[in-house]
C-alpha cells in the first residue's frame, strides 16, 4: 500500500488510473487471501468491493493517519508505516461485511502480503514507463545542446608567493 499523488509522472494518473489502482489490488488481495487462513473473503466480488474500499482509504485516510503518527514514524524510521497498513485493512474489515479479519497479526501479515503482491504486480507497468536512453552516435552537438560551450580547461593563472 502506498500513498499516489495523482499527477502525470505517477503511475496511477489519468482517467483510467483508479480502476488500474483497483484492479491490481484486487488481485494483490485474492492472490494474500490463499496464503492467508486468518483472512478471507466470501466471494470474488467481495474481494473487488474490498480492493475499492482499501483504494478509497489509502487516498483520503491514509495521508491523515501518516500526518498524525508522523513522529512515529521518524522515530522508527518508517515502520511504523506497517502499523498505519494495517489500521486501514481492519477498517477496510468493518467497513466489508462480506471480508474477516481475525486479529491485528492477520491484518498486519495481510497488509505486508498486499504491499509485496501489489509490487510484484507494477513490474511491467513500471517497465512500460522507464525512460530509454540512447547513445550519441556524433561528436557535434545535437539541437539540445547547442547553445553551451565545450568543456574547457581553467588554469589557476594568480601569482603565487
Amino acid at each position: 500500500m502506498k500513498i499516489t499523488i495523482k499527477n502525470k509522472s505517477s503511475l496511477y494518473a489519468g482517467k483510467w488510473g483508479f480502476l488500474a489502482q483497483v484492479i491490481v489490488m484486487t488481485l494483490a488481495a485474492i492472490l494474500a487471501d490463499a496464503l492467508l487462513p486468518a483472512v478471507s473473503f466470501d466471494s470474488v466480488w467481495s474481494a473487488v468491493v474490498t480492493a475499492v474500499v482499501i483504494a478509497l482509504l489509502n487516498n483520503f485516510i491514509r495521508p491523515i493517519l501518516i500526518v498524525v503518527t508522523l513522529p512515529f514514524m521518524v522515530f522508527t524510521m518508517g515502520l511504523f508505516l506497517f502499523i498505519v497498513n494495517a489500521c486501514i485493512i481492519l477498517l477496510a474489515g468493518a467497513l466489508v461485511p462480506s471480508f474477516h479479519v481475525d486479529t491485528f497479526g492477520s491484518a498486519l501479515l495481510f497488509s505486508i502480503l498486499l504491499t509485496a503482491f501489489n509490487y510484484m504486480l507494477e513490474i511491467p507497468n513500471r517497465m512500460m514507463r522507464r525512460p530509454r536512453y540512447q547513445q550519441r552516435n556524433s561528436a557535434t552537438p545535437t539541437e539540445a545542446e547547442e547553445g553551451y560551450a565545450n568543456y574547457e580547461d581553467v588554469t589557476d593563472t594568480s601569482d603565487e608567493d
